[in-house]
């Protein structure tokens, strides 16, 4: 670390060369207790390991939960009811899995972790899940099973992005209208996507896409990294925007602060 080429290329950053020094450190020592022998990119694909998922038989379920003694499977196809039916069976290194057969779980039904620790209990929503939604009435927030009987069908590939040089629009899906409401995916698609064309540009850069409790964030504070928003639509309408950005030769991307997330719990937030 002594010979960064960040302090070489640029002589006034030298008398701060211990504390970006230490920075670095730090984040290496982070990305190895992360990543493990692994690579970021391996640790970024967790969701394809963990959080629900359909198999052969069933289901299987699978959290990293390391100061867990005991996890439950709730929800509103068990009244969220605490059962040893729907207990985890605890791996190695702090994994959690559990399996159950096809049936148990049906389309848009809601669902929670009940976990236990040591001095402690309380719901949790899975940290992988991908769907998740508020209820109008206590505005508490639940993962949500999605499993559409038609599965989207993308009819654009994505565009080559090798030699791209982005001219990127920035963009809001909920702000993306002129009256005084949460816009929509749809909206967008039908509405602003044809004005990003007609501008030349070839990257869409949305934010607030990950799900957040708090609109009034805009998007930065995420409590569910994998999720896409519900507040904006279903994800198969925000798969219909991106595959149409892609027919016009838009690379899409994501706007996403991770330093900002908030705790993972029972967001009431309205």
């Amino acid at each position: 670390m002594n010979d960064l080429n960040l302090i070489q290329n640029d002589p006034w950053l030298e008398p701060y060369r211990t504390t970006i020094e230490q920075r670095l450190k730090n984040t290496l020592a982070r990305e190895t207790v992360l990543a493990g022998q692994g690579t970021l990119q391996s640790f970024a694909s967790g969701h394809l390991y963990f959080g629900l998922h359909r198999t052969s038989r069933g289901w299987v379920m699978r959290e990293w939960a390391p100061n867990a003694t005991e996890i439950f499977l709730i929800g509103s196809f068990n009244n969220w009811q605490i059962s040893d039916k729907f207990k985890f069976v605890k791996l190695d290194h702090g994994n959690w899995e559990f399996s159950f057969v096809e049936g148990t779980l049906s389309h848009k039904d809601t669902y929670k972790l009940f976990i236990k620790w040591s001095g402690g209990e309380g719901e949790r929503i899975p940290a992988w899940c991908n769907r998740v939604v508020q209820d109008p009435q206590s505005k508490v927030f639940d993962a949500q099973v999605w499993i559409p009987e038609k599965a989207f069908q993308w009819k654009h590939d994505l565009p080559d992005l090798s030699s791209i040089q982005p001219m990127i629009y920035e963009a809001h899906i909920g702000m993306a209208t002129e009256e005084y409401r949460v816009g929509t995916y749809s909206e967008f698609r039908e509405n602003v996507l044809p004005h990003v064309v007609r501008g030349g540009y070839n990257t869409l850069q949305l934010m607030a896409v990950q799900e957040h409790p708090y609109y009034g964030s805009f998007g930065y504070h995420v409590s569910n990294f994998f999720a896409s928003s519900s507040r904006f639509g279903t994800p198969e309408e925000l798969k219909e925007l991106i595959d149409e950005a892609h027919g016009h030769g838009l690379a899409v991307i994501m706007d996403i602060v991770h330093s900002h997330a908030v705790k993972n719990e029972l967001e009431g937030l309205g």
